[in-house]
């Protein structure tokens, strides 16, 4: 566990076309936080629909479509005794419409959109890195740790 307690991660469904196994998602996130060497935090993952993610993107970031991924960091926050990184959003509906497009598995694209939105968390920016951002996902979900885990979903 490199010495990294995983601290509380909630998984929240709000949307009824996909299952989402709570679970996976949670110990994925977790061995992600570890592979990251991050200290115990609370993070928030919450699955919504394509309707809800467009409503979000708008309101947040004044872009009127649905997009893949939000993140929200709530620095300085605490919750359940654990400092809150945050939220990260994730239309299923949005990944399963990019797997297809992208000729990609609809599981790796969720694991991509987890690692994206964690990483922005963290403060990683893809718009001004350089791209470092986008090396460091690459690494990590090349990880066989955080490919060998459970299905997150039923994106079908």
């Amino acid at each position: 566990m490199n010495g990294v307690a995983p601290g509380r991660i909630q998984v929240t469904n709000h949307q009824r076309r996909f299952k989402i196994h709570r679970k996976p998602v949670a110990r994925f996130c977790a061995a992600l936080l570890r592979a990251l060497k991050q200290p115990a935090q609370t993070l928030s993952v919450v699955f919504v629909s394509a309707r809800r993610m467009r409503l979000m993107n708008h309101r947040y970031l004044a872009r009127d479509y649905a997009t893949d991924v939000l993140s929200f960091s709530y620095e300085g926050v605490i919750a359940e005794g654990f400092p809150f990184l945050g939220e990260v959003i994730i239309s299923p509906e949005i990944a399963l419409r990019q797997a297809v497009r992208y000729g990609v598995d609809p599981e790796r694209e969720l694991r991509k959109l987890l690692v994206h939105g964690i990483l922005h968390l963290l403060g990683y920016d893809h718009e001004s890195d350089r791209g470092r951002m986008s090396r460091v996902q690459t690494n990590l979900l090349r990880r066989k740790l955080l490919t060998q885990l459970p299905a997150l979903a039923e994106l079908t």
